[in-house]
């Protein structure tokens, strides 16, 4: 990937900051993003380019404004690797579901997804090479109940992939998304504590019995798988994988 720059979406923590993180391993030069604009944020650029010796930068945008999603793929310079990651959730029934996060649900996980790729192509394009990489879910495949608004952005994402791997198929570039299950963010692993107490379970036994009852493995994905598997899509070995989706979700969705 040396020579290839790379924005990765909602990257600050989590599962962005891993696929950053392999990127940069891996030669490319990145640009992280979320809609902070503190000084942490960009020390994690700072040591992403010192431990990996790539240009790394941080650039502040809200991805629920379709503006800022475009501003930020034209403030960096484009981009020969764009992966939306950025994603938020909440759960509740679909006659409870508060209509203010209907829509940031489906603005910031589906629609900056639209955004930037709009954006990005042309760069792409005038670069000759290039790779979308939508982090979706095992949520853009199949349904939970209690979560509307994500099941239904996640699902607009596969399908936008598909769109936007046809309409480019005979570019050298590729459209893919990746489905995974449950990860272990920290995110997650600040939940595992309340839920040990809610269900009065050991640590193992809540997350295999609770919050893994759908992934078969009964194991958590990690950051670091998914940023590999970015890397993979990203490569040369790839180039002929186009419009599908990588589940990494443990047999999830096989069942």
């Amino acid at each position: 990937m040396k020579g290839k720059s790379a924005i990765i979406t909602g990257s600050n923590s989590g599962i962005g900051l891993g696929v950053a993180r392999e990127l940069a391993r891996v030669g490319a030069d990145v640009v992280l993003n979320s809609f902070t604009d503190r000084e942490e944020d960009h020390a994690l650029a700072a040591d992403i380019a010192a431990e990996f010796g790539v240009s790394a930068r941080y650039i502040a945008a809200d991805m629920s404004q379709g503006d800022q999603c475009r501003a930020l793929i034209e403030e960096a310079g484009g981009c020969d690797v764009l992966v939306n990651n950025a994603g938020i959730q909440h759960v509740a029934p679909i006659d409870e579901f508060p209509t203010e996060k209907w829509d940031a649900i489906i603005a910031i996980n589906m629609n900056s997804a639209f955004h930037t790729t709009a954006a990005a192509l042309p760069h792409m394009r005038k670069r000759g090479w290039g790779r979308v990489i939508n982090i979706a879910s095992a949520h853009g495949l199949t349904a939970s109940p209690y979560k509307a608004a994500y099941v239904a952005a996640k699902h607009g994402v596969v399908g936008m992939t598909k769109t936007v791997a046809l309409e480019t198929a005979e570019e050298p570039i590729t459209c893919n998304a990746i489905c995974p299950g449950y990860v272990l963010t920290p995110l997650v692993e600040a939940q595992i504590p309340d839920t040990m107490e809610k269900y009065n379970m050991g640590r193992e036994e809540v997350i295999k019995k609770v919050m893994l009852e759908r992934q078969p493995s009964r194991e958590f994905a990690t950051v670091e798988q998914l940023g590999g598997t970015v890397a993979f899509l990203a490569s040369d070995a790839a180039a002929q994988i186009t419009g599908t989706t990588i589940s990494v979700d443990g047999g999830w969705t096989a069942l």
